[in-house]
């Protein structure tokens, strides 16, 4: 039975690359970062949490990665964990540079100095290419321009996990993911947020959806298929870097007017402009190319992006109405000023 560490596990890719491991016989650890209310919905929502050895810990502390390391004996890491919010870090530029950068190297130097024979997954991002291109499929020989501290970190790890490959012989490879999505994704990024208003509005909890720039461009595919690449690279016979993406690119405003059209309604009657939710620098638009991808590891993408948000709206709904029938929150929706008086005016109403 083999063995994997992944960190960042109570995230969305943690959760299904858990789910996936699983079922390929692995044995899992997840190192997650010990909070006063534990983050574990994800793994719970796909039913688990149960199966999976979670080891607290703190990437910001070597001894934690160590004993993480120690506990779990890994074959592989998988390396998620990150401050993976590219607005957030414009507010925290410091703790993402720590967090989303530094952590690798501690990882790979963990590897090194334990004289592990594991094999390493970095997450690399889209985000690091920035604006280098504007009309053109990116791939994994086109230059790199980060626009956000969020996408510099993660520049940083990408660099150093190829300096210990080259330098110290580490089987380590970096996935470049362009955006990928799912029902269980973060409420902070638009996607999620979209899905989750227009829910909302639906069912006549909401009556306003508030946005910043929905002319971004963005590569989007789906979160499940995206862990099978990583897998994928890690049981490739030599380490690389791998760029997995759909080739399509898609603006906000259509995520948002297919999303409305899933409830058979207009967006231009809800939808208010926010200045607070446009970053100082956006990359106007990034799309993948997945050849090397698709010719070396055998994957393609599978879901397309109307279905991504069909499958997002849809399942939003349904959580929403078993809450409004007596169910308690078991995913992840921030709490709204007087819900709970407003929740009680609808629940039981809606079936």
């Amino acid at each position: 039975m083999k063995s994997a560490l992944i960190t960042g596990i109570t995230g969305q890719d943690g959760a299904y690359l858990a789910k996936l491991l699983l079922s390929e016989n692995y044995k899992v650890y997840g190192l997650y970062r010990r909070i006063s209310t534990p983050n574990f919905w994800r793994l719970q929502s796909l039913d688990i949490y149960d199966k999976i050895n979670l080891i607290s810990g703190d990437l910001n502390d070597m001894s934690s990665i160590i004993n993480a390391i120690n506990a779990s004996n890994p074959d592989e890491i998988y390396h998620l964990a990150a401050q993976s919010f590219v607005e957030a870090s414009f507010e925290s530029p410091l703790a993402t540079a720590e967090v989303t950068g530094l952590s690798t190297t501690r990882i790979l130097e963990a590897v090194k100095l334990m004289k592990l024979d594991s094999k390493v997954y970095y997450a690399g991002t889209s985000e690091m290419y920035g604006s280098s291109y504007l009309n053109k499929s990116l791939n994994e020989s086109d230059v790199f321009q980060p626009m956000s501290p969020y996408a510099a970190a993660k520049l940083y790890g990408y660099w150093i996990s190829r300096i210990y490959r080259d330098g110290y012989n580490i089987f380590v490879s970096s996935g470049i993911l362009f955006n990928h999505e799912s029902e269980i994704r973060g409420m902070e990024f638009v996607t999620r947020k979209i899905a989750n208003q227009v829910a909302k509005i639906s069912l006549g909890l909401e009556n306003k959806i508030y946005l910043g720039n929905i002319e971004a461009k963005r590569d989007w595919g789906y979160a499940p298929e995206y862990v099978e690449a990583m897998h994928k690279m890690l049981e490739y016979n030599k380490p690389d870097d791998f760029v997995i993406a759909t080739d399509e690119t898609h603006t906000v405003k259509e995520f948002l007017e297919y999303a409305f059209d899933y409830i058979n309604d207009d967006y231009n009657k809800y939808l208010e402009i926010d200045k607070r939710f446009v970053r100082p620098l956006d990359v106007p638009a990034l799309k993948g190319d997945y050849s090397k991808a698709k010719e070396e590891l055998n994957w393609s993408p599978k879901t397309r992006f109307k279905d991504i948000v069909k499958i997002m709206v849809g399942e939003e709904i349904k959580r929403w109405k078993k809450y409004l029938n007596g169910d308690q929150f078991p995913w992840d929706v921030p709490n709204y000023p007087n819900e709970n008086n407003l929740l009680k005016t609808y629940r039981g109403h809606v079936k």
